[in-house]
């Protein structure tokens, strides 16, 4: 009986205000080595070599932002207000009871001065109304759920660019010192060949000049390394100080991981990018919801009905009676809203040819773009091969006093300049197979990324 009484009950109004100190201060709290993230990976199925995790890759990076980036709390705390709605949806409209009670002057010698009446509206919907409303909240439902997975990918796609673009700045990092310490080593060279006499000012000038240009492009990569480290930050949804103690595991690249992206550009990109994408299945999701809005409307066209039991003590007479009353759609049949509606489904279906239009354009730019990478890195190998190979040759005659310092300098140089475009084409690479995987939205290496990491409900 308490439990009875209890389901009865009103629910009370309880203030939650925002408090911005403790949302600064969860922020400043999140931690990456915390056993909260540890659980989480468990979870997953994700077992890192070491925990605390030594070196970050992109998976660890990317369960990283999956954890702790708060856009999935949005698309989470959406989804829980679709599925509300969804819930209310089915509900029945509920009957109303109406009464009134008077008294009269008895001037007419009526049997009794006293009148009242009590009735109760019972409403009935007509032409499957409820039905159609809880098919629209189950589309809005559907379609918020796909967006969890949709903000999920999108964060792993970011990540994954950043990494890519942190990796590249390393490499940049490291051959321009090595470039600074070669130029600085031409400029002693010519330096004192010009206070022999041997070299012209001009030829010091134009060295100083080149080790100046090298000095300023490791500054500005050394300044880039604090944005990027700040933007991972970002997409990550960790606090900046946390990533700077991060450290970066090098990007795998071997000639599997080429052979995959090949293959998988063998296939046909375009089918598979059309039955994997999210963002298509959420169109799809929004026209049906334009769909099931339009039947609504339609559905409008018929009145719905009230049954309206009452009865009646009138001055000591007792009426019983039943009446029935409905709205009169049936003069302008809901035309204004119908026709709202139909053009709404027809943006909706416009949206969707739109949308899979450009992915089958983004399907083949890709494949070219990759094509394209995986030329350039192939030469980009051969030519840096060629420079090794022309470097052991020149050291070679440098032992043997066949040239000098400065020739076998400017070899090393040259060999330099050929590692400097080898890295760029890994960074291209790299951002091309990005590209195909964000294409297709599937990560190409299977031991990558669980399926269960997208859960609505985790």
């Amino acid at each position: 009986m308490p439990l009875a009484l209890s389901s009865c009950g009103f629910i009370d109004y309880i203030a939650k205000p925002i408090d911005q100190q403790a949302v600064i201060q969860k922020f400043e709290h999140k931690n990456p080595n915390s056993e909260q993230f540890k659980t989480y990976l468990a979870y997953n199925n994700y077992k890192p070599d070491t925990f605390p995790i030594t070196q970050w890759g992109l998976d660890e990076l990317t369960y990283c932002s999956l954890f702790f980036h708060p856009s999935l709390d949005v698309a989470r705390a959406q989804w829980r207000a679709a599925q509300a709605t969804e819930a209310s949806a089915g509900a029945r409209a509920l009957p109303s009871v109406s009464g009134n009670y008077g008294k009269g002057n008895n001037a007419n010698n009526d049997i009794s001065p006293y009148t009242y009446n009590l009735s109760i509206d019972i409403p009935i919907e007509t032409a499957n109304k409820r039905n159609i409303r809880i098919e629209n909240a189950e589309h809005l439902s559907e379609s918020a759920k796909l967006e969890i997975a949709q903000t999920a990918w999108n964060l792993r796609t970011q990540v994954a660019a950043t990494y890519y673009e942190l990796q590249f700045n390393q490499a940049q990092l490291r051959t321009l010192s090595k470039e600074s310490s070669y130029r600085q080593e031409i400029v002693d060279l010519y330096q004192k060949r010009h206070d022999l006499g041997l070299a012209s000012r001009i030829e010091l000038s134009h060295s100083k000049l080149l080790l100046q240009t090298t000095n300023a492009a490791l500054n500005a990569q050394q300044q880039n390394k604090v944005v990027l480290t700040a933007k991972l930050a970002s997409n990550l949804g960790l606090p900046l100080h946390q990533v700077q103690q991060m450290t970066l595991a090098e990007a795998p690249f071997s000639d599997a991981m080429m052979a995959l992206a090949s293959q998988n550009v063998a296939i046909d990109v375009q089918s598979q990018a059309l039955l994997n994408r999210l963002d298509l299945r959420i169109a799809l999701e929004r026209y049906a919801l334009a769909e099931s809005k339009l039947k609504l409307e339609i559905a409008k066209q018929y009145p719905n009905i009230n049954i309206k039991p009452s009865y009646i003590y009138e001055f000591g007479n007792k009426v019983w009676s039943l009446g029935l009353s409905s709205l009169m759609t049936f003069l302008d049949k809901n035309k204004f809203a119908i026709e709202e509606a139909n053009q709404l489904r027809e943006v909706e279906a416009a949206q969707f040819e739109s949308l899979q239009n450009s992915i089958i354009n983004e399907a083949h730019a890709v494949r070219a773009k990759l094509m394209q990478s995986e030329q350039s890195l192939v030469d980009s190998k051969k030519l840096y091969a060629l420079q090794q190979d022309n470097t052991k040759r020149m050291q070679s005659l440098f032992t043997s006093g066949e040239i000098d310092r400065l020739e076998l300098t400017m070899t090393k140089l040259e060999e330099l300049m050929s590692e400097k475009s080898l890295a760029l084409a890994h960074f291209q690479m790299h951002n091309s197979i990005n590209n195909l995987e964000n294409t297709l939205q599937q990560p190409l290496n299977e031991q990558g990324i669980k399926p269960n990491a997208f859960n609505a409900s985790n």
